[in-house]
């Protein structure tokens, strides 16, 4: 075998030290992975173990537990959006507001038009006229934007600022 060395060039030192600095780097090798090795022992008793030493299963029987009430919710939450779309429809989502004075000698502007409307512009319009002795209350029906009976002036100001509204919020958007 030295007779091998010999023909390649390398002297029974130069294989010593060769060999020397392969244990070497072995053994730092070596040490690395079994720091590397205690420091993840370490952790993995510490994640079976548990915060206040309760078993892994019961963690995640107890995580699983609240996973499945989340779904429930979610299904509860996801009934009551469906339900509130389903009679959105029907709700007043639009209203316009109109005060003044009806007559001369009462000031203030007690008296009011209030028109609520669905998205079809589909509701009614109350008209409170306010005097000294009384207060009156009218109603009238709104069908697609539209009265069948006479309406004031007021009345048609409030309808149309009910029919209009939230197209400024919509026109300040775009502007932006």
């Amino acid at each position: 075998m030295s007779a091998f060395f010999d023909s390649l060039g390398f002297g029974s030192g130069m294989i010593v030290i060769i060999l020397l600095l392969l244990c070497v780097f072995l053994l730092v090798n070596t040490i690395s992975i079994k720091m590397r090795l205690s420091r993840l022992e370490r952790k993995y008793k510490m994640f079976m173990k548990g915060s206040d030493a309760q078993s892994l299963e019961k963690v995640f029987t107890r995580k699983f537990a609240q996973i499945d009430r989340l779904y429930e919710a979610k299904e509860d939450h996801e009934n009551s959006i469906n339900f509130i779309k389903k009679n959105f429809g029907q709700l007043f989502s639009k209203y316009g507001v109109e005060k003044y004075d009806a007559f001369d000698d009462v000031g203030g502007k007690l008296s009011f038009a209030l028109a609520l409307l669905d998205k079809d512009n589909t509701g009614l319009i109350l008209n409170a006229v306010h005097s000294r002795d009384n207060c009156f209350l009218y109603l009238k029906e709104i069908v697609k934007g539209e009265s069948y009976v006479m309406l004031s002036q007021e009345e048609v100001e409030a309808l149309r600022k009910a029919v209009n509204f939230g197209l400024g919020e919509l026109e300040e958007e775009n502007n932006i």
